[in-house]
């Protein structure tokens, strides 16, 4: 018996060595990696916020300005959009914000306020030369900051083109609950830690690189800034500030004059869910109570900009004119 756990605790031991080995390893081949990429030449205008920058990618020319604002822990908007903004700006002009901890920009270690995240919006865009009013085009959880834009600053924005969003009561009546919660910080823990590397396909939209809007150079910048920015601090505040930063846009007026054209992505396995149905009722409830609104069904999974972007461009384009 004593020979069996004294075999027991050798390999338990053991086991618990090895896990640590290499979770080191890998810790500091992170830490050696992020150092290389923190060299990286910024692909657009960054914009100074006293020792930090946000970074503002610009492309084509026009009379309106479309302001591409990419969704949650989309680590590298600048590359993961381009298939889509690089449609609009044949003919308009473009700008996509990297929010704070996103792409090209600096990490900012803040709270991740709405206030603070549009005011570091509106900023980062004028500082750059692009003047509003804007046609905002959010995706996911950046829909409650280009609503709430609409609501504080209603002369700035031209009209709305809502990919897949989360509408700001959304974020309320689903408030993040503790599993979730934690969950969210554990894998901002495992981050820190550099485990993210070894699951590359978590890391970046593997459909990015199988398609060929990106060169070559620009899918490995892709990776690159994906492995250094996922899931970091700014990110992680993003989500868990999501509840409060929705109930401020609650508490406001719906932006009535503002319009806005809802482009709901549905995937044929989800077509019957009770969230596709519940989110396609929320999405022409908020539109009936525009005077322009509009909604219309995409299919195609939640990243619906990467496959069906000329629909979508043809469908704002009839929206805006």
């Amino acid at each position: 018996m004593r020979k069996i756990v004294k075999v027991s605790k050798n390999i338990f031991f053991t086991f618990f060595a090895m896990i640590l080995f290499v979770t080191i390893a890998v810790f500091i081949y992170h830490n050696y990696q992020k150092g290389k990429e923190s060299s990286l030449i910024s692909e657009g205008t960054p914009v100074d916020f006293n020792d930090k920058e946000i970074n503002v990618y610009m492309e084509g020319s026009g009379e309106d300005t479309y302001v591409f604002m990419s969704g949650s822990g989309i680590a590298a908007p600048v590359y993961e959009l381009k298939g889509l903004y690089s449609k609009f700006a044949k003919e308009n002009k473009i700008a996509v914000i990297e929010r704070a901890g996103y792409g090209y920009s600096d990490v900012f270690h803040d709270d991740r306020d709405i206030d603070t995240i549009l005011e570091q919006s509106r900023k980062s865009l004028m500082e750059s030369g692009n003047k509003p009013p804007y046609i905002l085009v959010p995706h996911s959880v950046s829909g409650i900051e280009a609503i709430y834009w609409a609501q504080k600053y209603p002369s700035e924005v031209k009209g709305i083109i809502a990919l897949d969003i989360g509408l700001p009561h959304q974020y309320v009546t689903h408030k993040m609950g503790m599993v979730d919660s934690l969950t969210v910080r554990g894998l901002n823990l495992l981050t820190k830690m550099g485990l993210h590397r070894l699951v590359p396909s978590a890391v970046y939209n593997p459909e990015v690189i199988r398609q060929s809007f990106l060169t070559d150079h620009e899918k490995e910048m892709y990776k690159t800034l994906s492995y250094k920015q996922f899931f970091n601090d700014d990110m992680e505040q993003e989500l868990l500030q999501s509840y409060n930063n929705g109930k401020k846009s609650v508490n406001l007026p719906i932006p009535k004059d503002t319009p806005i054209l809802f482009l709901d992505a549905i995937a044929d396995e989800n077509e019957n869910s009770k969230y596709t149905k519940q989110k396609k009722e929320d999405y022409e409830d908020f539109a009936e109570k525009l005077l322009k609104g509009d909604v219309r069904k995409l299919k195609g999974t939640h990243s619906i900009y990467l496959y069906v972007p000329d629909e979508i461009y043809d469908l704002s384009m009839e929206f805006i004119k």
